[in-house]
């Protein structure tokens, strides 16, 4: 048995926070767990192309407050808000009755959010591209949005073949022990016609207020073409010499025309 922690409940004391933020009694927890379960599951299906990241869920007294995370507020917001409307009597009805509201956080750069590039990687897999395609753009895209590092494992019958494995992908950094490394995780499935395919994405997210990411290879670059420059002629020590010495020579070969 593999003895693995999801990295953001992992990290609930130190830089994440709950997903459902209420307190219950014992007799209302399983009511409300499950109550939580259903809205997400109805989120999601019914905003499956909106691209929706995460589902927070606040209670009060006789109310609830839903705040869907997503990068395409326009598809849930819908055409003069009929949408939120229609998903609000939805949800409403879900929890017994209670007034819900519902608000709409837009993000900015999806393709450093873990959850969604995992979407996108299972959404290609169940489109027939190749995995190891879908995998690698995937993680050049990141790391070019300034990720400190990413890795997306993906398990299953891969290519359809009879015996299922997994292979994974890594760039970068992802320090997983470093509690205050803020390492974001997602997790997708692509129902393919030969079975289930797990697609795990895990995202470094840059420190707030850190330097950019240093690159040692250009540097090196500019010595090997130092080196090569003092080699041949130049402005180096070596060809500077002979130029000082030339002078000196000129007198000297001036005497022979007047003695001939």
């Amino acid at each position: 048995m593999g003895q693995k922690v999801n990295p953001i409940g992992f990290r609930l004391a130190v830089n994440r926070d709950w997903r459902s933020r209420w307190f219950a009694t014992k007799k209302e927890m399983p009511e409300f767990l499950l109550s939580d379960v259903k809205i997400r599951a109805y989120v999601k299906k019914k905003l499956q192309l909106a691209a929706v990241s995460k589902v927070v869920i606040e209670r009060a007294w006789n109310s609830l407050r839903v705040t869907i995370h997503t990068a395409r507020p326009g598809i849930v917001i819908g055409r003069k808000g009929a949408e939120i409307e229609k998903m609000t009597d939805d949800i409403s009805k879900m929890s017994g009755g209670k007034q819900v509201k519902i608000d709409i956080v837009e993000i900015k750069t999806p393709e450093l959010d873990a959850q969604l590039v995992a979407e996108n990687v299972s959404l290609q897999i169940e489109r027939r591209i190749s995995f190891r395609r879908a995998m690698k753009k995937a993680v050049q895209t990141t790391m070019d949005f300034g990720a400190r590092g990413i890795k997306i494992r993906c398990s299953g019958r891969l290519g359809g073949a009879e015996i299922s494995r997994a292979e994974w992908y890594r760039e970068g950094k992802i320090p997983l022990q470093t509690l205050r490394q803020a390492i974001d995780y997602g997790f997708a499935e692509a129902l393919t016609v030969y079975g289930k395919i797990g697609v795990k994405c895990w995202v470094c997210h840059p420190e707030e207020g850190a330097p950019e990411r240093e690159r040692p290879e250009r540097p090196q670059r500019r010595d090997r073409q130092d080196r090569g420059n003092r080699r041949g002629p130049g402005p180096g020590p070596a060809a500077a010499a002979p130029e000082a010495a030339a002078p000196a020579e000129e007198p000297a070969a001036a005497p022979e025309p007047a003695a001939v």
